[in-house]
């Protein structure tokens, strides 16, 4: 039995987030992402960045979660799907300890970490990935249907 091929429409992109936070999603603790606008639905690239959010790892909410998890850099490490996007009401209580005031709260569900990272560059925004970066991811996630 053959698996089904992956569309080949526009129907992924890539978002590049620093460590140590996309290595905190990959746990499935922080399942918001903060970005100054709001995204649409769909499924997108995990890519860690090249920068590390070093203040970051000070922090005892992402040092408790990371504890024990590679930081690679500078290559794509998995795939979500974004469900939704939403603001906090002012002077609400914020929707997740990850949450920052003021941000978009991108939401991931179906978290996938690839078994192993896939060098490649991000871009701020979400950018589209090249179909041979796709054919290296999608060959460790032998099952992962849209």
């Amino acid at each position: 039995m053959s698996a089904l091929p992956l569309p080949e429409d526009d129907w992924i992109r890539g978002i590049s987030i620093k460590q140590p936070w996309i290595a905190a999603i990959l746990t499935g603790a922080k399942t918001i992402e903060n970005r100054p606008r709001p995204w649409k639905p769909g499924w997108v690239l995990l890519h860690a960045g090249q920068q590390t959010d070093k203040p970051a790892l000070r922090l005892p909410l992402v040092a408790r979660t990371i504890r024990d998890q590679r930081l690679s850099t500078g290559a794509v490490v998995g795939i979500a799907r974004i469900t939704g996007c939403h603001q906090d009401l002012e002077g609400s209580l914020p929707c997740s300890p990850w949450a920052q005031p003021g941000s978009w709260h991108v939401e991931l569900a179906d978290v996938q970490e690839l078994p192993l990272p896939v060098p490649a560059r991000g871009q701020l925004g979400p950018w589209k990935p090249a179909p041979d970066l796709l054919d290296q991811v999608f060959q460790q996630l032998p099952g992962f249907r849209p």
